[in-house]
């Protein structure tokens, strides 16, 4: 059954201990490229049976032979028998060609197309430099349907990186839905009141994602007790009260808000070095941060909707068919995972979480 009907759906269920979930979706990931691939890639497709997959690798996704060429790579590295789907995208740059975006959103290899500011976060440096350049991609876009999933900042230095978001929403993206009204967009892990309000306050062809990470912590999270390298990721994390809309938008039942992990590993050396990259690795412990979350706000039936049903109908894409279990167990997240040489820090590291997941769907 891949219904749309919302007649035949079967809701989340929690029968004492354990909630009972349609499969769901991630519609923002990293997975990386390398040895860190099939890391992240088995952790995501673990709990995920589809990702949006983002393109900026080193050189970045810009066409459709190596969309489909990294997407091999990613179903390389997964252990047999994971059922997992990557939705491959294109990265935006100032020269890219409108018919390359077409032919391949058209023969189903590209998804959507990401549109990163230049210089606004991990290998982004190939982005857009100015969206005034890439008209003529929008209107193709616009015209054959295929959704623009943007990075929401500007990256003006004289702007305060806390409001960088918020001036985006004024200056770039307010003028680009007027200039064209029909295009599909989708504003990526968004931070801030500010953008719910906007989302809110858009057509049915706007939505955002909100991340696990952004649910669970403010600002305050990269300087407790000194520098915290591991809560640092892009857009960083705002004041608590922009927090707290974003949890009231995660399990508000409005379907423009949906799941979009933008887990982003990096190792524990280049997270605590004088580089200190941007990202946070959620994908271990995804679904029970969210649903911890969920049912911190007293909304844990509204997580299925959230997570597996309102991100396939905005994209057009049938729902999952096959249904996980996560239980209500403590468990202690690990300081940090290993694998080979690589050593990552997750989401959560050292924390208990009150959920488990299943590792395993079931019928």
């Amino acid at each position: 059954m891949t219904d749309q009907d919302t007649t035949l759906r079967p809701r989340a269920e929690a029968a004492g201990d354990t909630l009972s979930l349609r499969r769901p979706d991630d519609w923002h990931v990293h997975l990386r490229d390398g040895p860190m691939l099939s890391l992240a890639a088995d952790l995501t497709a673990r709990q995920f049976a589809r990702a949006i997959v983002m393109p900026n690798l080193v050189p970045p996704v810009t066409t459709a032979a190596a969309a489909e060429a990294y997407r091999e790579r990613i179903l390389a590295a997964l252990p047999p028998g994971r059922d997992f789907t990557p939705l491959m995208t294109a990265y935006l740059t100032d020269q890219i060609d409108p018919d390359e975006l077409e032919s391949g959103f058209q023969a189903g290899v590209f998804t959507a197309c990401k549109l990163y500011p230049a210089n606004a976060t991990t290998n982004s440096a190939a982005g857009v430099t100015d969206v005034g350049k890439i008209g003529k991609v929008l209107e193709r876009l616009q015209n054959i349907g295929m959704p623009l999933l943007v990075h929401g900042e500007v990256v003006s230095p004289e702007i305060d990186i806390f409001d960088r978001e918020a001036i985006f929403l004024e200056t770039i993206l307010a003028p680009v839905l007027r200039d064209f009204p029909g295009l599909k967009v989708v504003l990526e892990h968004i931070t801030t009141e500010d953008s719910v309000r906007f989302v809110e306050a858009a057509g049915p062809n706007v939505a955002a994602t909100i991340t696990a990470h952004h649910l669970r912590i403010d600002r305050n999270a990269m300087f407790d007790g000194g520098l915290r390298p591991h809560a640092y990721c892009l857009p960083v994390a705002k004041r608590r009260h922009h927090r707290q809309a974003l949890r009231e938008a995660a399990v508000s039942g409005s379907p423009k808000f949906f799941l979009g992990t933008d887990s982003a590993p990096h190792s524990k050396h280049d997270k605590e070095s004088a580089c200190g990259c941007a990202g946070i690795f959620s994908a271990p412990t995804a679904l029970e941060s969210y649903a911890q979350t969920f049912e911190e706000e007293g909304s844990l039936d509204r997580l299925e909707a959230f997570a597996s049903e309102f991100g396939p109908r905005f994209y057009r894409l049938p729902l999952n068919t096959s249904r996980i279990r996560l239980h209500r167990k403590s468990q202690r997240v690990p300081d940090v995972l290993e694998q080979g040489d690589l050593r990552v820090v997750p989401f959560h590291a050292g924390e208990d979480l009150a959920w488990q997941f299943q590792d395993e769907g079931f019928d």
